[in-house]
């Protein structure tokens, strides 16, 4: 599967990795600046994400590789889920943070870069269409602004405030509904994003909330690090 990498930080710097191989069966990608900066000039707001870095991500896995160092360990107690049927993602529920929203599709432009949600406070998340979608198995990638320059919050402004064991729902085209629950909630400084550790393949289902936090630095107009939430299903 390909999968987003993440740096999300100013209106303009939508970052991820690059893409290095547009044929592999899997990528493992960071998703970039999806936040905005307040009174930065110049930001570009049609820049998109770095490419992905390719990673042995499949949504089924017969036998996952040896986990690299950082990578979190598998669960116990919890047998592996098979997971839903393909269905794409129509709608985001967060009741803890007040997140009620439509999601849009995203995928790579021509140049590689990944695409991102308008840059408008009222833009909603966006699935990355190379991901499984949410309730299949694997980790399924979904990205928001934090904020814009313009309109202030955006949809995923309060997505730092998740704590374990708050509920998600995603509703999907074909009218079912995969929940998830947050296992945790980590910030990265985006220039030592852990792909391997975001995009590890699994066995279940599994969800990935990203947008941008940390500080926001001025000079450059966009923030520094991203911030990932973990969800795992609910049986």
């Amino acid at each position: 599967m390909r999968t987003p990498s993440v740096a999300l930080c100013t209106t303009a710097d939508l970052d991820m990795p690059q893409i290095r191989d547009r044929r592999a069966a899997a990528f493992a990608a960071v998703l970039a600046c999806l936040g905005t900066g307040t009174v930065a000039l110049g930001l570009r707001t049609e820049d998109g994400l770095p490419p992905p870095v390719p990673a042995a991500v499949s949504a089924a896995v017969s036998a996952a590789p040896a986990p690299s160092p950082g990578s979190p360990a598998p669960m116990k107690g919890r047998p592996p889920s098979r997971g839903m049927k393909a269905s794409v993602p129509v709608r985001l529920q967060i009741p803890a943070i007040k997140v009620d929203t439509e999601v849009m599709t995203l995928g790579l432009r021509r140049d590689g870069t990944l695409e991102v949600p308008p840059l408008r406070g009222d833009a909603p998340a966006g699935w990355y269409r190379d991901s499984p979608t949410p309730g299949e198995s694997g980790a399924s990638v979904l990205a928001g602004h934090v904020d814009t320059a313009r309109d202030g919050p955006a949809v995923f402004f309060r997505l730092r405030e998740l704590r374990a064991g708050d509920a998600i729902a995603v509703r999907r085209k074909d009218g079912t509904v995969a929940r998830f629950e947050v296992s945790r909630v980590a910030t990265y400084p985006k220039q030592d994003f852990p792909s391997s550790e975001v995009y590890a393949p699994l066995a279940s289902p599994g969800l990935r909330l990203i947008t941008c936090g940390g500080v926001f630095d001025r000079g450059e107009g966009s923030y520094r690090s991203n911030v990932v939430v973990y969800a795992d299903p609910v049986t």
